[in-house]
């Protein structure tokens, strides 16, 4: 090393020693409190963030929101209400066209529904199933068939004379309008009754291809009473293995919620059945007695019009006692007709404000507003037949819908299958 390099390093060597020196110093006046404190000089504060604008959890892109929440939500609810609107529409499209083939299936359901504590006694009696089908179904068909024939036996026998208080009442009106306030004469009455016939005579083809339609509806039916009667059989004989099949079309997920509340519908239409049954019992006994005690020719046929007309809850038994208020009025007169009017008036009366909640109320709950439309809608879509079971439809429909939301299913390990194990 040089002369030069060893004064370079010596000048480096004290440089660094002042410096230690220098920092030393200045340590010892902090720890000793003498002199001016060190204050480090802050970095400028950064400038805020921009405020960020979180969007509404409903929305998905910036068009929803610019779009007022009130907007979007109603816009949800119409394009979905629309797309049930058409789901419906078109089931009931599909219905009308298969409805020689759904009313038979929803009358063999509801017979099903009827008979079957029939089938379960005798199964407890340890009779083959198909056995004790058969034997509740000719029991079924034994009771109706001597239904309709003491029905056609009072009719033919009672016909001609109900003829004749009709042709006296007739004559009775004929009297009235020339003795009463309007005071025609015979020749006017006559050409009223010309005018009448004219009429008959013109409108024949309106009554043949009416004849011809009545002829066809008769067809329609006896194909519907069969399709009903071998419904009703195999639903009373398999109905466990066809719910069972029904249930294993859905996802595994979603079995035991389906077979949850087939099972409540089930029980529900099978209470508004021997309900409404009982309810209409109760009503046939009750207007019959009093057309028994009145000599109201066809009571028994007139109490089994009021026991079929109970079905429509609210409507049938109106139609069915005006039509036996009728029937006293040419029968007996009108004191009579007004005694009948009285007994029927009474008997709907006991089973709106008594039968009804007491029986029917335990069966379904349903407001009396549901019931109204449900059969308005079923005559506009079915008639007679859709009124019949338009009713136990909605109380179906609801049992099911209540059900579905009151109970939720319990966990089911993967693989497993869920069926029903009730009959």
């Amino acid at each position: 090393m040089g002369r030069f390099q060893q004064v370079r390093a010596s000048v480096a060597r004290a440089y660094q020693v002042g410096r230690e020196s220098v920092r030393a110093a200045r340590t010892r006046e902090l720890t000793s409190g003498g002199g001016e404190h060190f204050q480090p000089v802050a970095p400028e504060a950064e400038p805020p963030p921009a405020p960020v604008t979180v969007p509404h959890p409903s929305t998905t892109s910036r068009d929803d929101a610019d779009v007022p929440y009130s907007l979007r939500i109603s816009a949800a609810w119409s394009w979905r209400l629309l797309l049930l609107a058409i789901a419906v529409y078109g089931v009931v499209r599909v219905i009308g066209i298969l409805r020689f083939v759904v009313i038979p299936l929803a009358i063999a359901l509801l017979l099903t529904a009827f008979l079957s504590p029939a089938v379960g006694w005798l199964l407890r009696a340890r009779l083959h199933r198909t056995l004790a089908v058969v034997v509740v179904m000719i029991c079924g068909l034994a009771a109706v068939a001597g239904t309709l024939t003491l029905v056609v036996n009072e009719f033919v026998s009672g016909a001609p004379q109900l003829g004749n208080d009709a042709a006296k009442g007739v004559r009775q009106i004929q009297n009235w309008l020339q003795t009463g306030p309007l005071h025609l004469s015979d020749a006017q009455i006559t050409r009223y009754i010309d005018e009448a016939q004219s009429w008959i005579t013109d409108n024949s083809s309106r009554f043949t291809s009416g004849a011809l339609a009545t002829a066809a509806t008769v067809a329609e039916i006896v194909t519907g009473a069969l399709l009903v009667l071998f419904s009703t059989f195999f639903f009373l004989r398999d109905g466990r293995k066809i719910w069972r099949f029904i249930v294993r079309l859905f996802p595994l997920g979603a079995r035991w919620r389906i077979d949850d509340a087939g099972q409540a519908s089930w029980s529900a239409l099978g209470n508004y059945v021997r309900a409404t049954v009982l309810v209409a019992f109760i009503d046939a006994v009750g207007i019959g007695v009093a057309l028994v005690i009145c000599r109201i020719p066809f009571s028994f046929a007139l109490a089994a019009l009021v026991f079929l007309g109970a079905f429509i809850p609210i409507v049938g038994a109106t139609l069915s006692g005006a039509v036996a208020v009728l029937v006293a009025l040419v029968a007996q007169g009108p004191i009579v007709a007004l005694i009948i009017l009285g007994a029927v008036i009474g008997v709907q009366q006991l089973e709106g404000h008594v039968l009804q909640p007491l029986i029917m109320g335990r069966a379904v709950a349903l407001h009396p507003l549901a019931v109204i439309v449900s059969i308005a809608s079923g005559v506009v879509l079915a008639g007679i037949v859709g009124a019949l079971i338009a009713v136990p439809l909605i109380a179906v429909l609801n049992a099911a819908v209540r059900r579905l939301n009151k109970r939720r299913p319990p966990s089911i390990p993967p693989g497993m299958e869920v069926v029903s194990t009730k009959g």
